[in-house]
């Protein structure tokens, strides 16, 4: 039979050594788990940039609908033409005759716009009605001067000076 001294001095051998496998595995299980909630951080932020980026991208899209939208009021050099085939196009329509004196780059504050000079001909009610079709054209214009004159043949004449905005 063994002493009772050795059956203590065993146990407590066993006690300490379970105690060293114990503390071991809960030290690696606790940076186990600090490792998992720092990879949590680090997805969770991602997921959030992610959700960010998307959001900017829908608001990106919209955006490039409204600046299509918002173009359109505008004319550029490119499309000078264009436009003022739309002004005589739209003196035909009222029964007068549109003719372009003048188109010059100038600015509209701090920004870039055309200087447009028409001459319409016509009866009074055609003139009048492709005046008013012109200034409330789809575009960002602003009537700066408008003379209306009889001529001698019993016809009327306006010399319309618009400024466009241009992009």
């Amino acid at each position: 039979m063994k002493s009772l001294t050795a059956h203590f001095v065993s146990a407590l051998a066993l006690l300490l050594v379970a105690l060293a496998v114990y503390g071991s595995w809960y030290y690696s299980v606790a940076a186990g788990s600090a490792a998992v909630a720092g990879i949590e951080a680090r997805i969770n932020a991602k997921t959030e940039l992610a959700d960010r980026v998307a959001s900017a991208r829908a608001a990106l899209a919209e955006l490039s609908g409204d600046e299509h939208a918002i173009g359109a009021y505008f004319v550029s050099e490119s499309s000078v033409v264009a436009f003022i085939d739309d002004l005589e196009a739209r003196g035909r329509a009222q029964g007068a005759s549109v003719s372009v004196r003048s188109v010059a780059p100038t600015t509209e504050g701090a920004h870039a716009a055309l200087a447009v000079e028409l001459a319409l001909e016509g009866a009074f009610e055609p003139v009048m009605r492709t005046v008013g079709a012109i200034e409330y054209a789809p575009k960002y214009l602003r009537v700066t001067e408008l003379t209306l004159a009889a001529d001698e043949e019993g016809g009327w004449r306006a010399d319309l000076s618009l400024i466009v905005g241009s992009n």
